[in-house]
């Protein structure tokens, strides 16, 4: 493994961390969450501006997503890079429009057979629950069971009944039902299993800036917060809570771009995806909890900035598969070595 970036790699996520920081300040993203979605359609249409998803290789494309969550943007990257990335991948182009992901389902993420069943001629029929993305979403990226057996569909998202889905941290997702929906066939069960390790990775990219954001805004808190005549973080277990944090991020950080670098090189990665999302779950838990619990009542202030990286931690620890579902998947492939 290359643990090395290219030039062009770190000038990618320099420009990223500029545009995001000076956009998703604290103010703006309280006008955005007012507006009930949180979604910043200012700050998509900037990043959309300065990169060319299509054009970005997987590791780049991960980075821009570090810088993403390290901010807690309101932005579907993740979802929406994923979907063009795959699609560039199959050789597909993307049209311009904000694509998403239609692959979980009632108590079920990334199914081994879905429940939307596709027809002969294409049609879609079913119904798919929590699609990030999906009430803004111009394409869907599908997940479904035909006759050649489990495979992805591209589908007008305009064709479908959509309804609001609020998650923990106030995003809208939808759900998605089909009714003999029309839809283009881009892939088979293997494409199906690499969207599905896309959409996975990905999310773990954004969970790591989540927590690197958490850890450095609370690191900074108890430097400057003071009890009994010296800053808390002076207090044996407040430095033990944050030094605990710091070695997640080490280890989310080495697994997570194992993952990225696997996949981008072709090579067999559903054992280091999981990893990552394994340490990104966990990691994301523990870092969420400390982050709270070193700001005291000030991390759950709404007018502060911490709950946000409780809220986006929580949410993106049980994302395509909480550490238990990863656990469990980590143990077959090596049951199966």
């Amino acid at each position: 493994m290359d643990f090395l970036f290219t030039p062009e790699q770190d000038e990618a996520a320099a420009l990223a961390a500029r545009i995001v920081g000076d956009k998703a300040t604290p103010a703006r993203m309280k006008q955005v969450e007012a507006a009930g979605d949180r979604f910043d359609r200012e700050l998509w249409a900037t990043l959309g501006e300065a990169f060319d998803w299509a054009d970005l290789d997987l590791v780049t494309l991960a980075r821009v997503l570090v810088e993403v969550g390290r901010k807690v943007a309101p932005v579907p990257l993740a979802v929406h890079g994923a979907c063009v990335r795959f699609l560039a991948d199959a050789g597909e182009a993307a049209d311009a429009g904000l694509y998403a992901a239609a692959v979980a389902e009632e108590r079920s993420h990334l199914p081994a057979t879905p429940t939307v069943t596709a027809d002969g001629s294409g049609a879609l029929t079913g119904t798919k629950t929590l699609v990030r993305a999906g009430m803004a979403a111009d394409v869907l990226l599908v997940t479904a069971t035909g006759p050649e057996g489990v495979g992805v569909h591209l589908v007008d998202a305009g064709a479908t009944d959509r309804q609001a889905q609020h998650t923990s941290d106030g995003d809208a997702t939808a759900l998605v039902t089909f009714a003999g929906t029309p839809s283009t066939k881009v892939g088979d069960a293997a494409a199906a299993e690499r969207l599905g390790q896309l959409l996975t990775v990905l999310a773990a990219a954004e969970q790591l800036g989540v927590t690197e954001g958490a850890l450095t805004l609370t690191s900074s808190y108890a430097k400057s917060r003071e009890q009994f005549g010296r800053p808390i973080a002076t207090f044996q277990a407040v430095s033990q809570r944050l030094a605990d944090g710091f070695i997640d991020v080490l280890g989310q950080r080495l697994t997570l771009w194992q993952a990225v670098w696997r996949l981008a090189e072709g090579l067999q990665a559903a054992t280091e995806v999981a990893v990552a999302k394994l340490w990104a779950a966990d990691a994301g838990h523990r870092l969420a909890h400390t982050t709270v619990h070193v700001h005291g009542g000030v991390g759950i202030d709404l007018d502060g900035e911490a709950h946000r990286y409780f809220t986006s931690a929580k949410r993106f620890e049980f994302l395509f598969g909480g550490a238990t579902e990863q656990a469990l998947a980590i143990g077959r492939s090596l049951a199966d070595a």
